[in-house]
């Protein structure tokens, strides 16, 4: 039996998934979701311009793979920032199109959750190993934490463009931990583009951060700041990475904008 000591460690180090535990658990959840697909789905055109279902599947079994390739390969060059990294996809657009088709094949739906899920098995064991500071990922140098968080933000966003590609199935679940870490990341890289206190953002219950939008404007010290913009995690994650424009965000209502300055449409999406 545990002491009461022993009890309350426990319980804290469970409480508190690392990095690797909520990529996995992420992974987890998508690779049952992938196991109960029907086949005929898989030609249906996805919520990602250009991509049926099957490619996006494919590029799921691209991410899974390339996280443990990477996490094999150190670098010596000093690492970029997160938010930098992230900012070379869209030049890449063209390069990841031609890598995910090359991935994807000719794969059914079963084979690439095979596929899939042996991957997730092989990053599993990567994780366990002790890993470089610095990788050299598809983009450049990055630290293996960053890598990371940066897999964690890519499952977590194709899990609800899966679940929105296929409306009436029951959505991926998105697991908790790895939702948090993605709202935190993206937080975080968007007061790095903007660094400034004129405009809190808000994602309750995940993160809360101050940047600077446009002109400086008035910097916030106590109290409740001027410029304020808060949405739920969802919302943000869509809008991060451009699956929803910063408009149909307000005329909706599901983000909640307050002072003159209190406008995210020049700084999002951080990534697409």
């Amino acid at each position: 039996m545990l002491r009461r000591a022993e009890l309350r460690q426990d319980v804290v180090v469970r409480s508190r998934p690392t990095a690797g535990d909520a990529l996995i658990e992420q992974s987890r959840a998508l690779f049952d979701w992938l196991r109960d697909l029907p086949l005929p789905r898989l030609d249906q055109e996805s919520v990602l311009t250009g991509w049926d279902v099957r490619t996006l599947i494919g590029h799921l079994v691209l991410i899974e793979q390339g996280l443990v390739r990477v996490l094999g390969q150190s670098s010596s060059q000093p690492p970029l920032p997160a938010w930098q990294y992230v900012g070379r996809y869209r030049p890449s657009a063209a390069a990841i199109a031609t890598s995910t088709a090359a991935v994807t094949g000719s794969d059914d739906g079963p084979e690439l959750a095979t596929r899939f899920g042996v991957a997730v098995t092989a990053t599993e064991k990567a994780l366990a190993t002790v890993l470089p500071d610095v990788v050299e990922a598809p983009r450049g140098p990055l630290r293996s934490a960053d890598w990371i968080e940066t897999r964690i933000i890519e499952l977590v966003v194709h899990a609800d463009d899966l679940s929105r590609s296929l409306p009436d199935r029951e959505p991926v679940q998105l697991v908790r931990s790895a939702v948090g870490r993605t709202v935190r990341s993206l937080t975080l890289m968007l007061a790095d583009v903007h660094p400034g206190r004129s405009v809190e953002v808000r994602i309750p219950p995940y993160a809360a951060v101050q940047c600077g939008i446009g002109d400086p404007g008035p910097t916030h010290t106590r109290g409740t700041p001027p410029n304020v913009v808060e949405t739920d995690a969802l919302t943000f994650l869509r809008l991060a990475t451009g699956r929803t424009p910063w408009s149909a965000a307000i005329a909706s209502g599901a983000v909640r904008a307050s002072g003159l300055r209190a406008d995210l449409s020049g700084a999002l999406p951080l990534l697409s």
